[in-house]
């Protein structure tokens, strides 16, 4: 094997911040996309701070920020409009919260990739052949480290777990953005209805929304997620979301997609090669950690790795540290799928009740639940276990 070669399938979050996690550490590395450019269609995301640890480390934090908007609370409300909890991120111990747009995040990614000297090789499908021996080979590889960064439906999971097939949620997501004519706060604002509920939070400088809405539904049939949408059936499915009834009418440009679930990966690693981001972990966006979780598996594959003079025991550490951590934060995001769509009203006003309560005698409460998972570094935990 080539050492200080790295080939990485995929140029999404993941795929970019392992190539420049690897690059920055003095390796050899192309990344292969097969779009023939790397693009992001409008959508929004949250860095909380275990992702922002990983950014800076890699020096992209001043630039990040630039282009993201801070994160003041997470505001919890009924579909009709009235105050569940608000959650004040600046109580937190843990900081910072930013709200970014995808294309944002990939750009500064990007631009920091092909200046440190990562070989991009765009429009280029990449599908991994296994050897008698359990390795991993790709067309045009250096014949290193061979990384799967290409999201649910990756190839290199596939051929590392053949019997993991997903399964449908039983719920569909809609996305778009808007302009700000609601003069949004800077907090991510969360309604909770009956089957259903909508997440909003601004972006940039704060002249636009970023909307997400989660409907129930029985079947979904089309794969993938960048599906065209229906603006008019979207107002129509969320018609009683009175406060949100601005935005929605705002809705131009609607993308929709079936929520899929997969297990987390049996086998991460081949003898030189892994797994990483939604292609080791797809997790549903009810915690916001699919890009923030990227970030970490980006940063301890690169630490665990660089200098290693046994790859196949690297991997297996990083697989061992990665696999408990993501597991805690995607059964959370499991957890709180139903807990947003409460359709019995004596459950939903006992159940909003209790939050109201916890918000008025400890506010800080429910913020202290997750300090696990906001407060983590992974920059500062790979430290001392290669």
């Amino acid at each position: 094997m080539q050492t200080g070669c790295v080939d990485i399938i995929g140029g999404g979050v993941a795929g970019l911040a392992a190539a420049l996690a690897f690059r920055l550490r003095g390796c050899d590395v192309q990344l292969f996309e097969q779009a023939p450019a790397i693009t992001e269609v409008g959508a929004g995301l949250q860095i909380s701070p275990n992702g922002f640890k990983v950014l800076d480390a890699l020096g992209l934090g001043d630039a990040l920020r630039a282009r993201s908007r801070p994160a003041a609370a997470v505001d919890l409300r009924d579909y009709r409009g009235a105050r569940v909890l608000r959650m004040d991120l600046s109580a937190s111990r843990a900081q910072p919260f930013y709200f970014v747009h995808r294309a944002d995040l990939i750009d500064v990614l990007e631009q920091a990739a092909r200046a440190a000297g990562v070989c991009l090789q765009l429009g280029q499908p990449i599908t991994p052949a296994r050897a008698r021996d359990g390795s991993v080979s790709i067309p045009g590889g250096q014949g290193g480290l061979i990384l799967g960064a290409d999201g649910v439906h990756s190839k290199l999971r596939q051929l590392l777990n053949p019997d993991q097939q997903a399964f449908f949620t039983g719920q569909v997501a809609w996305r778009a953005i808007v302009p700000n004519v609601t003069d949004h706060p800077d907090q991510a604002q969360l309604h909770m209805g009956p089957g259903r509920h909508i997440v909003s939070y601004p972006l940039r400088g704060g002249d636009m929304v970023n909307l997400v809405a989660i409907q129930e539904q029985a079947q979904w049939r089309d794969d993938g997620w960048n599906h065209a949408g229906d603006p008019d059936q979207m107002r129509q499915v969320f018609d009683d979301f009175t406060p949100l009834a601005p935005l929605l009418a705002q809705v131009k440009q609607v993308h929709v997609w079936g929520l899929q679930r997969r297990a987390i990966a049996d086998t991460w690693c081949a003898p030189n090669a892994a797994l990483l981001g939604d292609a080791a972990h797809p997790t549903l966006p009810f915690l916001a950690q699919g890009a923030n979780l990227a970030l970490e598996d980006a940063f301890a594959l690169a630490a665990l790795v660089d200098g290693a003079s046994d790859l196949p025991a690297a991997l297996a550490r990083y697989a061992a540290l990665r696999r408990p951590r993501v597991t805690r934060a995607i059964a959370a995001a499991n957890g709180n799928a139903w807990k947003y769509h409460l359709r019995a009203r004596p459950l939903r006003f006992a159940a909003h009740s209790a939050l109201r309560l916890v918000g008025a005698i400890a506010p800080a409460a429910m913020l202290r639940q997750f300090e696990w998972l906001y407060g983590y570094d992974i920059t500062r935990d790979v430290t001392g276990l290669k």
